[in-house]
């Protein structure tokens, strides 16, 4: 077998670590390193000399812990044999990952249990050749950018979701707001995931969410959008006012049944209901439900009316008690009020009972 004139790898971006396929070597060969390389040579599985970046003619000199194990002879084309092995030092920057199976997370704002995915890319570069050869190699021939990404998939997930459930309930993240946090939880994911990958040699260079998502089809993300749109009508309209559309609702679809004992029960038990719910109603709502097993018609209820005074809800007016509120100054035609049948609160003036009883008081003393 003749000897090995010339020891060298070309490379690519896909391969990171290369076996030269020869082991018989001489003295006086070339060896050739080319840039973003490391060459080791290796004899019984021990790495010995590393040349860097450069051209180098073959001398015991050159290898001189090898020399030691084999005692190279000094003359020209003596032949020897040992492994060299190439470490490609690029950086890798378009590796994908994504989550094979959707995280089951908790919507910490909403508290609904959701299915989260997310995919996206990062980068990295072998810093430490010495360390990555020694670590993960082995005695493979070659290693591939791809067999890298499998080999740390399981610690890209488990930092992804680790990162993903702590940032969510540290920060008080909806799921329906993440896309916009995508930028910080990728530096904290990267900064995780290099903990890790610097052991073996390799740092992470950037790391990317491309995309944090619930299946649109998923029963979980109508349940959350459904929680958001009632968090949000009781934080405009307020708890209060909420549980009392809530009671009023009730008693309507109880009214909407009327003309059977059986309906009337139905009513009673939807009466009931308002009426756990809606407190701040006042008595006469609690009159009417203690009549109503022994009057099988229930007196009509009077509309009542509530305003924002001062900034807060009133206590409920009816009609009658309203000139007086007008007269002393409390509301005005500017004031917010609102009955049963309206979806939101509305000026005094566009409620049409209301609206006529300012045109029938005299306007205000002059100054």
């Amino acid at each position: 077998m003749a000897l090995i004139e010339v020891i060298k790898y070309d490379g690519n971006n896909s391969e990171f670590v290369w076996k030269f396929p020869s082991e018989d070597l001489k003295i006086g060969a070339q060896l050739i390193v080319n840039f973003s390389q490391s060459a080791f040579f290796v004899k019984n599985g021990k790495i010995y000399d590393e040349f860097n970046e450069g051209r180098y003619t073959l001398k015991s000199s050159n290898i001189p812990l090898l020399n030691k194990i084999i005692n190279l002879p000094f003359g020209n084309n003596s032949p020897f044999a040992a492994e060299v092995w190439y470490v490609n030092l690029i950086t890798k920057l378009d590796n994908k990952w994504g989550t094979i199976k959707p995280i089951n997370l908790e919507d910490p704002l909403y508290g609904v249990v959701v299915p989260v995915r997310a995919f996206g890319q990062y980068g990295f570069k072998i810093v430490e050749p010495r360390n990555f050869l020694q670590t993960i190699v082995g005695t493979i021939k070659a290693f591939s950018a791809a067999e890298i990404v499998e080999y740390f998939n399981g610690k890209v997930l488990s930092s992804i979701s680790t990162v993903l459930g702590k940032a969510i309930a540290q920060n008080k993240i909806s799921f329906l707001q993440i896309s916009v946090f995508q930028d910080e939880l990728s530096d904290i994911c990267k900064k995780l995931i290099n903990e890790e990958f610097i052991k073996y040699g390799i740092e992470i260079v950037n790391f990317y969410f491309m995309s944090i998502n619930i299946p649109e089809d998923d029963t979980s993300l109508i349940k959350l959008k459904e929680a958001k749109e009632l968090s949000m009508k009781i934080k405009t309209v307020g708890k209060d006012i909420y549980q009392m559309e809530r009671s009023f609702n009730v008693m309507e679809k109880a009214a909407e049944n009327e003309g059977s004992e059986g309906s009337m029960i139905n009513a009673g038990l939807g009466l009931g209901a308002g009426l756990s719910l809606g407190n701040t109603i006042g008595n006469q709502f609690g009159q009417v439900g203690s009549h109503l097993n022994s009057n099988p018609s229930p007196p009509p209820i009077q509309t009542q009316y509530f305003f924002i005074i001062d900034g807060n809800q009133s206590v409920p007016y009816s009609l009658s008690d309203i000139p007086s509120l007008i007269s002393q100054r409390i509301i005005n035609q500017d004031s917010l009020a609102w009955r049963q049948g309206l979806t939101d609160w509305v000026k005094v003036t566009s409620i049409n009972e209301l609206n006529s009883l300012f045109s029938t008081l005299p306007p205000p003393l002059p100054k």
